[in-house]
């Protein structure tokens, strides 16, 4: 399928709440590469922080790595798509003369890393509300605001301080792009040109699990049937209590846990699981080779808490796993009212153990039965809807 085409301007400044090279690729990256294959030079600044961090030893370890990545200049990741990580003040973000110096010196680079690529009047696609006063101060084209969660339901954050900036950058974007209906809901009070684009799949890399292939070693040692979950280890995010409960039910059953705790995380639950015979932590996996690992997946789940964060959730993973031919099992989060191919849902533990048990004899999806699935809930098509749009406003 051909690439969306790019509206006047062929530069983008895009503002994420990633590191580029994180473990599972976000929208965030997802956006900058296909901006990149659509025509635009895209310059991808990581997060600048949106908690406050601890002093404990991950914390730390994560500060002086992005100190040390901030001390760099621009680099270049793949055709079109520069990379640049902010260098920023960690602590005390919130006060004004903090935030006023690291949004000074990186609107500095921004400028000088302009000046030096020729960038002109660039489209600026932000997922980071507190970016706005950067923005303010760059020469640029449209502002698009992507919302693809509810940020101000992270533990660690100032929720007063993060809506009432999020308003004011609603208020200045020529486009809002959120990623489930309660977003949608949030942000066009203040923004009318708010549209509701769900989480999709990449096909295409995906699809790569139908095709014949051995299994990571690491994998193949796990007996089947293998009930999977893919993901960060958030434990406001993640219900490990859920999974723990339906793996000590069925010992026969084993768990493919594929991810890690983030900074400031640490779950007593995650080490309950880890105890189970039958829960196989196998840490990050690079986002290329997830195919070869979802290939062994009987069952992929969403057991996800159900609270305000959650509640805004349209999960990528589920597009993923059915891309990968893997039936669907996820607790009853918002989006679910909506989607239901491919998918069952379940309340409490009961129901996940039998909700599991039903995707396990119905099987994986075939080829064809997963273009089905993910129709046309995919980066390109998706893209290619969002910039018509654009280009709508551009024109208006």
């Amino acid at each position: 399928m051909a690439e969306p085409e790019a509206p006047n301007s062929k530069d983008c400044v895009l503002f994420a709440t990633a590191d580029w090279d994180t473990p599972y690729w976000t929208n965030k990256q997802h956006t900058a590469h296909h901006l990149a294959l659509a025509g635009y030079r895209v310059l991808y600044i990581e997060s600048i922080g949106l908690r406050a961090p601890t002093m404990n030893g991950r914390d730390l370890k994560r500060i002086w790595q992005r100190l040390k990545r901030g001390l760099r200049p621009a680099k270049l990741v793949e055709p079109n798509v520069w990379v640049m990580s902010p260098l920023a003040i960690p602590f005390k973000q919130h006060l004004p003369m903090v935030r006023a110096i690291n949004q000074g010196w990186l609107r500095t680079r921004i400028k000088l890393f302009m000046l030096r690529q020729g960038f002109k009047l660039p489209m600026i696609w932000t997922y980071h509300p507190f970016m706005r006063e950067t923005i303010s101060k760059l020469p640029h084209g449209k502002l698009v605001y992507h919302c693809v969660d509810d940020l101000s339901a992270v533990p660690g954050i100032d929720p007063m301080g993060f809506n009432q900036e999020e308003q004011r950058l609603l208020a200045e974007c020529a486009v809002v792009f959120v990623t489930s209906l309660a977003l949608k809901e949030k942000c066009a009070p203040f923004n009318a040109n708010t549209y509701y684009f769900s989480n999709v799949a990449d096909l295409d890399h995906f699809g790569r699990a139908h095709h014949p292939g051995t299994l990571p070693p690491d994998i193949a040692a796990i007996p089947s049937p293998r009930i999977g979950y893919v993901g960060a280890l958030s434990d406001f995010k993640v219900d490990f209590a859920l999974m723990r409960s339906v793996a000590i039910a069925r010992p026969d059953w084993h768990w493919v846990v594929i991810g890690a705790e983030r900074e400031g995380q640490q779950s007593p639950l995650v080490e309950a699981l880890r105890a189970l015979p039958n829960v196989h932590f196998l840490g990050d996996k690079p986002y290329a080779v997830l195919p070869d690992y979802l290939r062994g997946f009987d069952v992929g789940t969403l057991p996800t808490l159900i609270n305000e964060y959650t509640r805004s959730m349209f999960p990528m993973k589920y597009f993923e796993y059915l891309a990968a031919g893997v039936p669907v099992v996820s607790t009853p989060l918002e989006f679910t009212k909506y989607y239901h191919d491919g998918l069952h849902i379940a309340e409490n533990a009961y129901a996940f153990e039998k909700a599991v048990h039903l995707q396990m004899d119905r099987g994986r999806f075939n080829k064809n039965e997963s273009r089905q699935l993910v129709g046309e809930n995919t980066w390109v098509k998706r893209l290619q809807n969002m910039m018509s749009i654009i280009r709508s406003v551009v024109n208006a």
